[in-house]
């Protein structure tokens, strides 16, 4: 479960992204986050990936709160992470299989591993068969996929994305949102930051709506 209580957020310069925040997820929910732009989307999920601190309250993680987390606790937390960006940040000069294969590499893993699971992270999201493609040459609904099979190959309890869809077509974002479905029907959580009320409004999940660093 992932809990935010009276969580605010105030960077130097004095910007209030975030104010008196509070909500939970469960393990395994699937949730969206949206708001205008600036609206504090980004700061939320940094938070709980402890890639920011608040200001004022406390974010939990299986009831622990992250402040009292240690290097060493820190470093566990995040990788039961998956997390996706707008733009994938692929290294170009790599191919898919080298990009995906990075986390598991840093991690250690031992050759055998990696291969079986970065074959089945690229056939989970569709490109087993361009594991030997650089980056360029692959459109851009298919470098997001990349970015996607790399978040989820360390096999994540939860997967936070923040604007998956921001640079794709309504058909490609359609079928992105639906990858997170099918990760979240094996039991993930999902948090997808997103602007675009159009794709997920008419969905059954639970939409968080921010205002101005405030929940609505």
């Amino acid at each position: 479960m992932i809990q935010f209580k009276q969580v605010s957020k105030r960077y130097l310069g004095g910007h209030q992204a975030l104010s008196d925040i509070n909500f939970s997820l469960n393990q395994g929910e699937m949730a969206f986050l949206t708001g205008h732009s600036g609206a504090g989307k980004s700061t939320l999920l940094k938070l709980i990936a402890r890639l920011e601190s608040p200001s004022s309250g406390e974010v939990l993680f299986e009831d622990r709160p992250l402040s009292t987390f240690k290097r060493r606790d820190i470093s566990k937390h995040r990788s039961r992470l998956g997390i996706v960006f707008q733009s994938p940040h692929l290294l170009y000069d790599r191919t898919v299989f080298d990009n995906v294969a990075l986390p598991l590499l840093i991690e250690g893993m031992s050759k055998v591993h990696v291969v079986k699971r970065v074959q089945g992270a690229l056939d989970k999201v569709g490109l087993l068969k361009k594991e030997g493609v650089l980056p360029i040459h692959l459109s851009g609904g298919e470098q997001q996929r990349v970015g996607i099979a790399r978040a989820i190959v360390h096999k994540p309890d939860w997967l936070l994305a923040d604007e998956p869809t921001g640079n794709l077509d309504p058909a490609l974002s359609a079928d992105i949102i639906n990858l997170f479905e099918q990760f979240n029907e094996s039991g993930v959580g999902v948090l997808i930051a997103t602007h675009e009320l159009s794709l997920i409004a008419h969905m059954k999940y639970r939409i968080l709506w921010l205002k101005e660093g405030k929940l609505c």
